[in-house]
């Protein structure tokens, strides 16, 4: 067991609160399966239509030119690509299978005892994720134990706070929600992100999950998950 104190637990999402597989088996090939029919149905509206106008800014192309576009986006998704343009879409595009009821989203099974816990004892609690703002709130609005948006203060992406392996990101993050980076812990299980928080003031711990195969989190401290947290107000 692990006992910290803080003021705020920002965790990150995959391999963390959920799945990374959840993520690349059933969220990413959702989102390719439907971006054509999104753009083509959306084109119109603000968040899609600035979505397009980056992608073409960035590959040369007219607004215009859908075809090489969506390519674009496609590639992005099979390659991984944490780009703004493209989370944005996945967001819209994730958000509306929820509400379908043609997607749920995965928890791992002690994250809600975790969040309430924390939560009852004056913890602030957010997510900083290379997903859309939107995309983490549809997640966590979809848990399949329920609704765990109400559990959960802020909300960060690479749009609001930076890359998550840059230190200046969490410096960023402490500004805006009024804390002392030593007053903030961050729960991931990727190594290079934990080092980034550190490197800006944060406590950290690592997330080791069992079969979550693409964790580095190999430095200490580092647990198996969030049962071994003690956290309390500071």
């Amino acid at each position: 067991m692990i006992t910290l104190t803080c003021r705020a637990v920002v965790m990150d999402i995959e391999g963390t609160t959920s799945a990374a597989r959840h993520v690349y088996d059933v969220l990413f090939p959702y989102a390719r399966s439907h971006m054509r029919d999104w753009i083509a149905a959306h084109g119109s509206e603000p968040a899609t239509a600035a979505a397009v106008a980056e992608v073409a800014a960035d590959i040369g192309v007219g607004a215009e030119d859908s075809e090489a576009i969506i390519e674009q986006l496609l590639a992005w998704i099979d390659d991984d690509v944490k780009a703004a343009p493209l989370k944005t879409l996945q967001g819209l595009i994730w958000s509306e299978g929820y509400a379908r009821g043609e997607l749920t989203s995965h928890m791992f099974p002690d994250v809600r005892p975790a969040l309430v816990e924390w939560d009852e004892a004056g913890l602030m609690l957010a997510i900083y994720s290379s997903g859309s703002v939107a995309a983490q709130k549809a997640l966590f609005a979809n848990a399949p134990d329920g609704d765990l948006t109400p559990l959960l203060g802020a909300y960060f992406d690479i749009t609001t706070a930076g890359p998550k392996r840059e230190e200046p990101s969490y410096r960023l993050i402490a500004d805006q929600l009024g804390m002392a980076p030593g007053d903030l812990l961050f729960l991931s299980d990727i190594q290079a992100e934990l080092d980034a928080a550190a490197a800006a003031g944060w406590q950290v711990v690592g997330l080791l999950r069992e079969g979550e195969t693409q964790a580095t989190a190999t430095g200490d401290p580092h647990v198996e998950s969030f049962e071994e947290l003690s956290l309390r107000p500071r």
